[in-house]
């Protein structure tokens, strides 16, 4: 039976930027898998060839590393969606050019390529409901954000923008998790095309 090998805990040194993006990485395939409440400081340790004190020195405590984690993958994501739409960040929202539907194609199709990203999204949006949750607030200001940014982008389009942004995004995430539960039968993009079609050709 073969075993894996030890990890060792003598690797180069990173800059501090470079093993905090490690670190990062590591915690986003570990929380993917297990969820935030079967997530191990030390296999995140262990993973990144460090201590868990030496871990905690770049990231603080877990939950901010939870933090930490949604807010470089939502960082990540935003700057991925504003190169398949050819436009700067700053302006994706602002300046009128970027229809909703639009912005939905390319995050449906941004999403379809990185299942793990998404699948640790539902997971920890799905746990921090409790309002105990160390993400909780989080989600909730990410939701507003993400509607306030939908209904923007349909104002003077129809008639109530943040009923629309609100059906949008409740079709994405539902069409996810049928995606993330079944993606041998199920493909989000081909999922996302129809129901797009029902949602803005008004």
């Amino acid at each position: 039976m073969q075993t894996s090998p030890p990890f060792r805990r003598d690797r180069a040194r990173l800059p501090a930027a470079e093993r905090r993006r490690q670190i990062l990485e590591m915690t986003t395939k570990l929380i993917a898998e297990r969820g935030f409440w079967g997530l191990s400081m030390q296999d995140v340790a262990d993973g990144c060839g460090l201590t868990v004190p030496g871990m905690l020195h770049h990231v603080g405590s877990k939950d901010s590393l939870l933090v930490a984690v949604l807010e470089y993958r939502d960082e990540q994501d935003s700057l991925s969606l504003a190169e398949k739409l050819g436009r700067p960040l700053h302006q994706l929202f602002s300046d009128g050019r970027i229809s909703l539907a639009e912005v939905c194609d390319a995050v449906v199709r941004r999403n379809a390529e990185q299942p793990e990203i998404v699948r640790l999204f539902a997971v920890l949006e799905a746990e921090s409901l409790a309002p105990g949750h160390p993400a909780h607030a989080y989600f909730k200001t990410r939701q507003r954000r993400t509607l306030d940014e939908f209904a923007a982008l349909a104002e003077g389009v129809v008639d109530d923008p943040r009923e629309l942004a609100a059906q949008v995004v409740a079709m994405m995430d539902g069409l996810q998790i049928q995606w993330l539960r079944e993606p041998e039968t199920v493909d989000l993009v081909s999922a996302w095309q129809p129901a797009a079609r029902r949602l803005f050709e008004r």
